[in-house]
């Protein structure tokens, strides 16, 4: 496969295939790149939606330039792994998962804490363990950890045995993340209903208000049922 970087034209190549609808690995195949290349590519640079040739273009451009005088990035410590896995192929794949979590909303260094988890088999690290594999402080660790816990993506369990604290991600992480964005739509449902009461529904204003609350409202449902009905063909539902 074709090596060094993108042109603008496999860039354009990228955003016709996006907006014909193909998926990441047709689009990568037809450039004969690597689909975390495409991945990579689109989730750093405004993601499936926002992706723009000529825009994706010229930050590669301004990140270069900054990248001749900036000190490197840290990137995560591949993790020892089984035989038949590629340690740095893990590794890589931390750091996507990480972009794309941080292209959606999530804090930087809680979205690197949380791919380096997800990519473990036992699906728990120390704070030494993640301050090692990120090469960042046990400050930035914390930090990092309090914003995961308050999302309830990862839990706290005592290690007797090392006496230390080990970082858990549960296998149920997408159900309560779900769960957690469906009460999210309830509360701003809630406040546009409020809002369309006091504006009037007559009123465009008000209509507007009106209008946002029943969508946040169905989707938060529709949300929870999905969640729910996928969970209980697959087994027991989280507690």
């Amino acid at each position: 496969m074709p090596g060094g970087r993108l042109t603008l034209q496999d860039r354009r190549q990228i955003a016709t295939g996006l907006a014909e609808g193909l998926g990441y690995g047709e689009i990568a195949r037809g450039l004969g790149r690597p689909t975390s290349t495409v991945t990579r590519e689109i989730g750093r640079n405004g993601g499936p939606s926002g992706y723009r040739a000529e825009r994706a273009q010229h930050a590669t451009a301004q990140r270069s330039r900054r990248s001749r005088t900036a000190p490197a990035p840290r990137r995560t410590v591949p993790a020892r792994v089984s035989r038949d896995r590629d340690p740095a192929a893990v590794g890589e794949f931390a750091d996507q998962l990480a972009e794309l979590l941080v292209h959606v909303g999530m804090p930087r260094m809680a979205a690197r804490v949380l791919g380096c988890l997800y990519v473990t088999d036992e699906g728990s690290l120390t704070s030494g363990d993640l301050v090692q594999r990120l090469q960042v402080s046990p400050a930035a660790v914390s930090k990092a950890i309090g914003y995961l816990e308050g999302q309830a993506l990862v839990h706290r369990e005592r290690d007797d045995r090392q006496r230390r604290e080990r970082y858990v991600i549960g296998a149920d992480i997408w159900y309560r993340a779900l769960l957690a964005s469906a009460e999210r739509n309830a509360m701003l449902a809630g406040i546009t209903r409020h809002g369309a009461e006091l504006l009037g529904p007559a009123t465009p204003a008000g209509a507007r208000m009106d209008d946002a609350s029943a969508l946040l409202e169905r989707i938060g449902q529709d949300i929870v049922r999905s969640v729910r009905q996928w969970y209980e063909e697959r087994g027991p539902v989280p507690s």
